[in-house]
């Protein structure tokens, strides 16, 4: 993979290879993790204002997600348990890439939630 791992093609293999064959999720655990991280995404790119399609694995960062979470709680009134499902769905994609790509498991911050 290039020094700058795109979303999209992460986020295809998440869905169609992870979630639906490996993992055999139900439709109501995939529209979650679909709501889940398309929240994050749109997230990010308004944070950082760049089109959602120019996101990268590195724009992902463990500041930047804990900032979403708060934001979760704080600005959409989400309680802990949902925070606590988003936080899941995005652990679970970094779970992925990491395990997709060993090489990328030093920009995957599959503990976002050390701090809360």
């Amino acid at each position: 993979m290039s020094e700058h791992f795109l979303l999209a093609p992460l986020l295809e293999s998440y869905f169609r290879r992870r979630l639906t064959k490996q993992r055999n999720a139900t439709p109501a655990t995939v529209a979650s993790y679909r709501d889940a991280l398309r929240m994050l995404i749109l997230f990010a790119a308004a944070r950082l204002r760049k089109k959602p399609a120019a996101l990268t694995l590195e724009d992902l960062d463990r500041d930047l997600v804990l900032a979403f979470l708060d934001e979760l709680e704080e600005k959409r009134n989400n309680s802990v348990a949902t925070r606590n499902a988003r936080l899941a769905a995005i652990r679970s994609f970094f779970h992925h890439v990491a395990a997709a790509d060993p090489a990328s498991f030093g920009v995957a911050p599959t503990r976002a939630d050390d701090s809360h």
